[in-house]
């Protein structure tokens, strides 16, 4: 198979890694030659772990071998499964899929990893919605198992299966839902990292207790405040809009908390400072 990842970044990276250890031939595409130079640097520094730790087949140079670099979208013509991972913004996104809807080959399979804008949209914009699906993948790609395989109104049986398969075949496990605002995932886990926020904000707890408890009574591996830092507070946002916006219930509302902060350039991990320092 020809795999096609449309983005260097940590998650795009993340899905090319783990593609060409499946032994697909990837091609992988940003904008700009230093982003791939990054998104190369992160894929071999990962495989090399995975080396040392005997958790790979065949050597990390024989795995970058069968990934190519391009800032050229034309370069995906030929591949039969192009998954996107660029920015959270629909209007973007849409923008990309209306040029790959004509540089991919007919047959060709198009994907997006969003982990909250709809699908349906999406493949309405590429111009063939029944060979366009979901496909969600968990952050960090090379160590989490899931896949969200989310199908739009439209998307075909043969794509989901096909998409499914392939998920499997990267080491997955791919499990199918349909396309509503956030999915499953981000539907269940945001609401809750948005109240412990809205607890911080009320002076229910310090973070550290919110996170302990949560960690120690609930078994969660991470607290949901350190999990919201290392997402990034501006995406946990932007999905919470997504959510509130799309099903309208104010249960869904963002906390003032999480604005404020996003507004102030505090985004967690990232920035360097969220609810922790970094």
């Amino acid at each position: 198979m020809k795999f096609g990842v449309i983005g260097a970044g940590q998650m795009g990276g993340g899905i090319a890694q783990v593609a060409a250890q499946s032994g697909f031939t990837v091609v992988v595409q940003d904008v700009k030659q230093e982003f791939l130079a990054r998104g190369q640097t992160v894929m071999e520094k990962s495989l090399t772990k995975l080396h040392e730790k005997g958790r790979l087949e065949g050597t990390p140079a024989e795995v970058m071998g069968r990934i190519q670099f391009t800032t050229s979208l034309q370069d995906m013509a030929e591949c039969d499964l192009v998954v996107e991972a660029i920015v959270e913004n629909e209007a973007v996104k849409a923008d990309l899929f209306r040029q790959l809807g004509q540089i991919v080959k007919p047959g060709g399979i198009l994907a997006s990893n969003t982990s909250s804008i709809p699908i349906t949209s999406l493949a309405t914009a590429s111009g063939r919605p029944e060979r366009f699906i979901g496909m969600h993948f968990m952050n960090p790609v090379p160590l989490m198992q899931l896949v969200e395989v989310i199908r739009g109104h439209q998307t075909s049986d043969e794509t989901a299966r096909i998409v499914t398969e392939t998920a499997q075949q990267m080491g997955k496990t791919p499990l199918p839902c349909n396309d509503f605002p956030g999915f499953v995932s981000n539907r269940i886990l945001m609401p809750m990292l948005n109240e412990a926020i809205q607890c911080v904000m009320e002076g229910v707890a310090e973070p550290e207790a919110i996170d302990g408890i949560m960690k120690l009574g609930m078994n969660h591996p991470m607290g949901p405040l350190t999990l919201a830092d290392f997402i990034g507070l501006d995406t946990c946002l932007a999905i919470m809009e997504v959510l509130h916006r799309g099903l309208g219930d104010d249960k869904y509302r963002p906390s003032p908390l999480l604005r404020k902060m996003v507004q102030a350039g505090q985004l967690g991990r990232k920035s360097g400072q969220g609810f922790y320092t970094y």
